[in-house]
C-alpha cells in the first residue's frame, strides 16, 4: 500500500488573515505558493461536505474571478469523469461561459 500527503502552510497576520499560503504534496516533490485555495472533503459519515476556503490578503479580485471560474470548468471535467453524467458536465460547463460573460472574463456574443 503506498500513501502520500498535501500538506498546506497558512502564514497568518494578527488578525488571523491569511498573508501567505505554501503547499507541498511529499510523494510528488511538489512545492510551490498560492495566493488561494478551495478544499471539498465529503464527510460520508454525515452526508455532508466540509469546505476550506482560504485567500491572502493580496488576492485581487480579478484573479478570483479568474480562479472561481477555472474551478468551475474543471468541477464539470470531474463530475463528467466521476459519474459520466456528460449532459449535465456540459450544463455546467454552459453556466461556465455565463459566469464568464457576467465577471467580464469574456466578452458576451
Amino acid at each position: 500500500m503506498k500513501t502520500s500527503e498535501i500538506n498546506f502552510k497558512v502564514t497568518l497576520d494578527e488578525n488571523n488573515l491569511p498573508l501567505s499560503i505554501d503547499w507541498d504534496a511529499g510523494s510528488m516533490n511538489e512545492k510551490g505558493s498560492c495566493k488561494s485555495v478551495l478544499i471539498s472533503l465529503w464527510d460520508a459519515k454525515e452526508s455532508n461536505t466540509l469546505k476550506i476556503d482560504l485567500w491572502t490578503k493580496d488576492m485581487l479580485v480579478d484573479e478570483m474571478k479568474i480562479f472561481f471560474h477555472q474551478t468551475l470548468l474543471s468541477m464539470a471535467d470531474t463530475l463528467k469523469r466521476a459519474t459520466g453524467e456528460e449532459k449535465l458536465a456540459e450544463d455546467l460547463k454552459d453556466y461556465c461561459v455565463h459566469f464568464a460573460e457576467k465577471t467580464n472574463l469574456i466578452k458576451k456574443d
